[in-house]
């Protein structure tokens, strides 16, 4: 029987959002529905409710999440009723030519659930990623939902199904940060802060937190930043100059999403470094960079797609960390709310008054 249970949708571009009635139907064959325990408040669900995504609307918020198996379908296999899970935006198919030439963390045909979620009235909902979180209960195909260790605490567990594994994977897979490099993150919101304890993770030796906050610098610290750098009081680019012998970072990673960022950050890398960009720009944003610069500094520009990782390897591994008292993720916690309090998360983000905003159930 098709469950009613609220949810935040976002219904036009540029307006608050509002907790709806959702409809959310039986599981397919391959589909699973879970009852969301705690889910994150991430800036690309923002990016949804304003327009920066598509314009699909009317859409169902919220990816960043982790909850408890309530029903599944018939042909599913990985996951049953009460495994506590991870919800993962990309459940690589292993049939697309990425998956095949063993490239599973770039699948182009990710897989989602085989049927809609509706408005009580059968509008269809668009989920954020696939996932639409921001709701009593979801629901996901099989591959996306990951089964955990459930000793972990939901807020902190649904962090890594966005925001904690895109940066510490654009760290540690993307960025291949090794035991002795320099590293140089701009921007320190959740996603910066976590692949700087990616960073710290993989051996780092010098890790250089930039942002324009001090309040976020100070947090920054906390997660394993050796260095921090205000950009606002000077030229970020020759202070982790300064800081790395006057050569620049081995891997710089941008967590902003803005051209003038990038840029800084281009700059920021040693010779034949590497820049990783895993902040999220609009889709009207550009780039000029002079091409003799591109050319004659070598090294590698790679965007991070979910931090290149594999949800069903990854996932479990960094549970085992935080249980393993290896990683706090219940530092990334700011605030746990309730789901009417999403547009007020959204509000303090952009102030940057917090890391992450936790909608728990």
């Amino acid at each position: 029987m098709a469950l009613h249970v609220t949810g935040v949708v976002a219904t036009k571009a540029n307006e608050p959002t509002e907790q709806r009635t959702i409809v959310v139907p039986d599981p397919g064959p391959t589909d699973v529905v879970v009852r969301v325990r705690a889910c994150g408040v991430c800036h690309t669900d923002l990016h949804y409710r304003n327009g920066g995504i598509n314009d699909d609307f009317p859409f169902l918020l919220g990816h960043e999440a982790a909850g408890v198996v309530e029903t599944v379908g018939e042909n599913v296999t990985k996951v049953a009723p009460g495994d506590f899970v991870i919800l993962a935006w990309r459940a690589p198919c292993g049939r697309c030519r990425s998956c095949l030439r063993g490239r599973p963390w770039y699948c182009f045909d990710s897989a989602n659930a085989s049927k809609p979620m509706t408005l009580e009235d059968g509008t269809p909902l668009s989920p954020a990623l696939g996932i639409g979180a921001f709701a009593e209960a979801t629901l996901v195909a099989e591959g996306q939902a990951v089964k955990v260790d459930p000793a972990i605490d939901a807020a902190a567990a649904g962090l890594i199904g966005c925001g904690v594994m895109a940066g510490l994977g654009a760290a540690m897979h993307t960025g291949n940060v090794g035991p002795g490099d320099t590293v140089a993150v701009f921007g320190c919101g959740g996603v910066g802060d976590a692949a700087i304890l990616g960073a710290r993770l993989a051996g780092a030796r010098t890790i250089i937190a930039v942002d324009l906050d001090d309040r976020k610098l100070e947090w920054a610290k906390g997660f394993g930043a050796t260095h921090t750098v205000n950009a606002g009081t000077g030229d970020p680019v020759e202070a982790v100059r300064a800081l790395t012998e006057g050569n620049g970072a081995d891997v710089v990673i941008e967590a902003v999403g803005r051209p003038e960022v990038f840029t800084q950050a281009f700059f920021a890398r040693d010779l034949a470094g590497t820049l990783v960009q895993v902040g999220v720009p609009s889709p009207d944003m550009t780039l000029e960079i002079p091409m003799i610069e591109f050319f004659g500094r070598g090294g590698a520009l790679k965007p991070s797609w979910y931090g290149d990782c594999l949800p069903t390897r990854d996932f479990p591994l960094l549970v085992d960390h935080h249980l393993a008292g290896r990683i706090d993720l219940g530092k990334f916690v700011s605030e746990t709310i309730g789901l009417d309090g999403v547009e007020g998360a959204f509000h303090k983000m952009e102030r940057g008054e917090v890391l992450r905003s936790v909608v728990v159930l």
